[in-house]
């Protein structure tokens, strides 16, 4: 007689728990694992917001607002004036050294002008392509393209009515009385090492247009100096050390001439904002030219 085996003759299942006991620690890897990756991504997500609101997130927000309050402005002034245009057909009168600093007082007058509170809407006449001071502009200042502002090929003759535009030329004999946001004030573009004297004045007057000086003698007076100098020509810009037309002429002379550019830009854009010709004289005209206003030699 056979042997039995019991339960019909079958042997016993393996007992199950080791089986249960490997799912169930592979289920409690994966829960920590996934706990980890989440406390990662909460950990990253904290740096962000503190990055966000760290020192530097400010600064960040106040260029940004204030980079969209100067876009506001240039285009407010394009919409309402007044217009300044920087006459460039006389740029082939210079060498091309002095081209390439006109070239970056460009820039720098663009920068002075998106800074101001009340700014000009600016525009660049005569610009040629192909020509010198083109392929300076584009070679030496960076995102040239993208500056807010006009550049043409055609003349302001060509672009405004003549009995809007103003030429500023230090020979003239009128002096600027106001600014008017209806007018359109060219400036010569020059960056003169050798002196083409009354250039734009022969040009403006050639072209049958007004023309006005900053006015200097009106509300400035010469003073003592150790070198008996007096000059009313002005930097480009002073604060930059780059002078235009920088000219030293001698006291005999009665004809005082002003270069006019970023340093003149600098006095028209503190009148316009304060409507101040001492306010202005004094912000543009240094003592070292020998010119102060009448207070301060009191």
């Amino acid at each position: 007689m056979g042997r039995s085996h019991g339960l019909g003759g079958r042997r016993p299942e393996a007992p199950l728990l080791p089986q249960r006991n490997v799912l169930r620690k592979r289920r409690r890897w994966e829960r920590v694992m996934a706990a980890k990756r989440r406390k990662r991504r909460q950990e990253r997500e904290r740096s962000r917001v503190r990055r966000a609101e760290g020192p530097g997130a400010a600064s960040r927000d106040g260029r940004r607002a204030a980079a969209a309050l100067a876009k506001e402005r240039l285009l407010e002034a394009r919409a309402s004036g007044p217009r300044l245009c920087v006459d460039l057909g006389v740029a082939d009168c210079m060498t091309q050294k002095e081209t390439s600093r006109l070239a970056s007082q460009i820039r720098r007058l663009y920068g002075a002008n998106r800074r101001a509170e009340k700014p000009f809407w600016l525009c660049l006449t005569e610009f040629v392509v192909g020509s010198l001071i083109y392929e300076e502009c584009f070679r030496m200042n960076d995102g040239f393209s993208n500056y807010l502002m006009d550049t043409t090929q055609e003349s302001y003759l060509d672009l405004f009515p003549l009995d809007a535009i103003v030429y500023l030329t230090p020979d003239s004999e009128n002096a600027l009385e106001d600014i008017d946001p209806n007018k359109v004030y060219v400036l010569g573009g020059l960056v003169d090492e050798s002196i083409h004297k009354k250039l734009t004045l022969q040009r403006a007057q050639e072209q049958s247009l007004q023309t006005a000086r900053l006015p200097i003698r009106e509300y400035m007076v010469k003073t003592v100096n150790t070198k008996n100098y007096h000059s009313e020509t002005l930097a480009i810009n002073q604060a930059s050390g780059v002078c235009i037309t920088e000219l030293a002429i001698d006291t005999s002379i009665t004809a005082w001439y002003i270069s006019l550019f970023l340093t003149v830009f600098d006095v028209l854009s503190t009148y316009y904002e304060t409507r101040s010709w001492p306010a202005a004289l004094k912000a543009g005209v240094s003592s070292g030219k020998g010119y102060v206003l009448p207070d301060a030699v009191k």
